[in-house]
């Protein structure tokens, strides 16, 4: 049996949430500090706060406090793990897809 890490358990949890999506997006082009992520949607700051800590839980960001600052970015290698399994997902599409009508 295959054995997955908890580590991308945990980030594909993490993925699930289209917020927390976004703000990976966003963190894609720089990091940013927690009211810069909470901003476009009108969330508390304690609410983003909580998105933020299963993001890091999950490892895929860090946060840095300057001052009274938290910033916030991508860690790097975050999605390696996620990546090998994607592609594993792709070479099985690939193999439904040749074999489709096959009984």
């Amino acid at each position: 049996m295959v054995q997955y890490s908890t580590q991308d358990d945990r980030a594909f949890a993490a993925l699930a949430d289209p917020t927390r999506r976004a703000v990976l997006e966003r963190l894609g082009a720089g990091s940013a500090t927690i009211t810069e992520l909470a901003e476009p949607f009108g969330m508390s700051l304690t609410g983003m706060k909580k998105h933020i800590r299963l993001l890091e839980e999950a490892q895929l960001v860090r946060t840095e406090k300057v001052g009274r600052v938290r910033r916030c970015r991508l860690a790097p290698y975050a999605f390696k793990g996620m990546s090998t399994w994607l592609q594993r997902l792709d070479r099985f599409a690939q193999v439904v897809e040749r074999t489709k009508g096959e009984r």
